[in-house]
């Protein structure tokens, strides 16, 4: 009789130690998740493995990629360049040159790596991507908004990277590089001027 408490004891601080180390095991498997959701913010290293091929550039942040076998339409995540293809509205200023510097990124047949952020498409049914051209890990987002090609677009959730991509632009802006020198505001049609 006297053992039956030590023993109900014994039994509560078993239940007690294995719900502890449940607890435990949940909240490393939450810690693991959370940290995979923000792998997209860390930048992948120089020459880095491809997982997908650019069969076409379409506008300066939209190309068709071909992504497991199938041609996939990719928006560039993170960033905004001008309308050159929309036929609803007429071609903006720097557009078709921030098309061309999108070409001279990555040509036809370019090896390149689609990073996903939180949603992987969008209303259009278009891939969301950063994307990393693979021979030399080009951050292809960045470096349209680094050089004056493109404007910001942060759209929640999708926001990995928008602190450098926001840094980039202002970088362009205060260098009047590119459409911050060419045009007098982004989204202006061609042939305004400074």
């Amino acid at each position: 009789m006297h053992q039956r408490p030590h023993r109900r004891r014994a039994i509560a601080l078993g239940f007690a130690f294995v719900a502890a180390a449940l607890v435990a095991t949940v909240g490393v498997a939450v810690a693991m998740t959370h940290e995979r959701a923000a792998a997209p913010a860390r930048d992948p290293p120089l020459a880095i493995e491809p997982n997908a091929t650019v069969t076409q550039v379409i506008d300066g942040d939209t190309i068709v990629a071909r992504v497991q076998g199938r041609d996939e339409h990719v928006r560039l995540i993170g960033i905004d360049t001008p309308e050159t293809v929309a036929p609803e509205r007429p071609v903006m200023c720097f557009g078709p040159e921030a098309s061309a510097e999108l070409h001279r990124l990555l040509p036809d047949g370019t090896p390149i790596r689609l990073v996903r952020d939180v949603e992987a498409r969008d209303a259009y049914g278009r891939l969301l991507a950063y994307v990393y051209r693979a021979t030399d890990g080009t951050f292809v987002n960045q470096a349209l908004a680094r050089s004056g090609f493109a404007d910001v677009l942060a759209i929640a959730p999708n926001t990995a990277h928008g602190e450098e991509l926001r840094a980039a632009v202002i970088d362009a802006k205060t260098a009047r590089r590119g459409l911050w020198g060419a045009c007098r505001a982004f989204g202006q049609p061609v042939g305004s001027s400074p």
